[in-house]
């Protein structure tokens, strides 16, 4: 029989790409969605896979959903990685945040521990745990947590609270911590790809300018099709532990301008970038750059792809989006 995985956050680019790589293994996908009004299957679309997911209604909100989803699908892998995502917005719905990052996982793993104990389980926890602690500039899994918004403290309380359900109830419970990964998936409200539709937009004649918040800002910046594999390569193992997934390289948002520009033929990309307050966090992260040996080690897992390829892969589909229309 197939193996059967449930996966929360379906429609984001993680989900996507997760969903893509667990069904090109002959796994059957099911996928928690929220019954609202203009839901988007766009990622799912642009993958071509949206047709082959059995999708449950739900809600991370509401426990009721996440019961019946474990008790009818009896799954042999969950993946939870829906979240409120946006850094920025934590601030702003502290509350709403809290809710969906920590109480929704706890949600989750109480639905588990009820139904399908036997179930293994991931998290997705985040580098933004870290705040702006490291050990001689980088984070590893024995790195401090010093989390600096609503957003990381939220994904803090889960990441804890996954390996409590672990050690308190023996579930096979793995919590990655994965540093920044982007993707053509990726929404315009991120920094990464908010750069590559925006030089392409001016490539194309479309805008003459960028607006964004701090640009000497660095992180440790991977592509999220290959961080997908190392969610896959945990619930493999033989022992639920924690991992980060990361590069082991870390650039700033100049850099990143610098290439995207450099792809499309503009060298000197100053002159079409604007440094705006609005965009700047009440509380700003220095550097995430993260040490992915454990991984390595024990997994087996590396990334394939560098970060100026990743780059250049977002501009060219950012490119051919306003070709097409």
């Amino acid at each position: 029989m197939k193996k059967k995985a449930f996966i929360t956050g379906i429609t984001g680019q993680d989900g996507a790409y997760l969903a893509k790589f667990l069904l090109d293994k002959d796994y059957e996908v099911y996928g928690l969605i929220r019954r609202i009004v203009n839901r988007s299957m766009s990622n799912l679309d642009y993958l071509g896979i949206t047709k082959r997911i059995h999708f449950i209604d739900g809600d991370m909100t509401d426990e009721c959903s996440l019961l019946n989803a474990i008790k009818t699908i009896q799954p042999d892998e969950v993946y939870n990685l829906a979240a409120q995502s946006f850094v920025k917005t934590s601030w702003d719905c502290p509350v709403s945040t809290t809710d969906i990052n920590a109480n929704g996982p706890l949600r989750l793993l109480n639905a588990i521990k009820l139904w399908h104990p036997e179930a293994k389980f991931y998290q997705a926890s985040t580098s933004e745990m870290f705040g702006n602690n490291s050990d001689n500039g980088v984070q590893t899994e024995e790195t401090a947590f010093k989390p600096c918004s609503p957003y990381a403290i939220a994904k803090l309380f889960a990441h804890w609270m996954t390996i409590n359900f672990k050690e308190s109830y023996g579930i096979f419970a793995c919590c990655g911590i994965l540093f920044n990964h982007e993707s053509p998936l990726r929404g315009l409200e991120f920094v990464t790809r908010k750069i590559t539709d925006g030089v392409a937009q001016i490539k194309m004649g479309l805008a003459d300018s960028i607006s964004l918040g701090n640009l000497d800002s660095t992180r440790d910046w991977g592509f999220a099709g290959d961080y997908v594999k190392a969610m896959w390569m945990m619930l493999q193992h033989d022992d639920p532990d924690t991992f980060i997934i990361s590069t082991n390289e870390s650039h700033s948002i100049r850099d990143l301008l610098t290439i995207a520009f450099d792809h499309v033929g503009i060298k000197d990309w100053q002159k079409y970038v604007k440094v705006d307050p609005r965009f700047m966090r009440p509380k700003d992260l220095i550097d995430l750059h993260g040490r992915n040996c454990k991984a390595k080690n024990i997994l087996g897992w590396e990334p394939d792809c560098n970060f100026e390829k990743l780059v250049q892969i977002m501009m060219d589909a950012d490119l051919k989006r306003y070709e097409r229309r």
